[in-house]
């Protein structure tokens, strides 16, 4: 197989799988943004109220910019829900915000994986912002050593998807769990919580699978 097919299979396929799964992640959420809760809860309220549940004390609640751009920051201990999330009252906003909430609840309980994937943070993030460079020279230059560098900085990024990928998919179970049992949705409700929440988690499965190929494809390079 010529080194153009080889990219095209390794990493092109999977990089329009993850441009698909993005943009069914955004038509997804935005479909359960028009269904309003029955019950007038927004997304805070259904955070605090998972919080309170687990016992957890001491997580704030913080308002952030963008869509689709909430999270759990670990080290303040604050969820950060967007207004579409945090504010909003419909079936979408319900799920993230209950989804970011098992996350502090991953925290508080020392969810192990999660522990491993905070502790993976640096070197993914150095090797995300580095790794492209020496594979680029290598490649060019024919220089194995760089590309085999850049190869191993890359392969940080990718073992960091793969441990993110139990992490998310536990904090969508515990959201989903959360809803129920708090009877914060109903049964049709939940099953659009759920669509959201899966459609979410595609987006990493697509991240790392594309993540993956690339590397292998870098490292059958830098061994020719």
């Amino acid at each position: 197989m010529s080194g153009i097919g080889l990219w095209l299979v390794l990493a092109g396929v999977p990089l329009l799988l993850g441009l698909w799964a993005q943009q069914r992640v955004k038509s997804t959420f935005n479909k359960y943004s028009q269904v309003p809760t029955s019950n007038g809860m927004s997304g805070e309220d259904a955070a605090a109220a998972v919080l309170r549940a687990s016992g957890l004390q001491g997580v704030g609640i913080e308002h952030i910019s963008g869509q689709l751009s909430d999270h759990y920051d670990p080290r303040s201990r604050v969820l950060r829900l967007s207004d579409d999330v945090g504010r909003a009252r419909t079936v979408a906003a319900l799920g993230v915000a209950a989804h970011e909430a098992g996350h502090a609840i991953q925290h508080a309980q020392g969810y192990k994986l999660m522990q491993i994937r905070q502790t993976l943070v640096p070197a993914a993030q150095f090797g995300q912002s580095l790794w492209f460079l020496p594979v680029v020279i290598g490649l060019v230059i024919g220089a194995t050593g760089l590309v085999q560098l850049g190869v191993l900085l890359f392969a940080a990024v990718v073992l960091f998807q793969l441990v993110t990928l139990p992490v998310e998919f536990d904090a969508s179970k515990r959201a989903l769990v959360a809803l129920s049992d708090g009877r914060m949705l109903t049964a049709d409700e939940l099953t659009g919580a759920r669509s959201v929440l899966n459609a979410a988690a595609l987006t990493y499965v697509a991240g790392f699978v594309a993540s993956l190929g690339q590397l292998i494809y870098f490292f059958l390079a830098s061994r020719e």
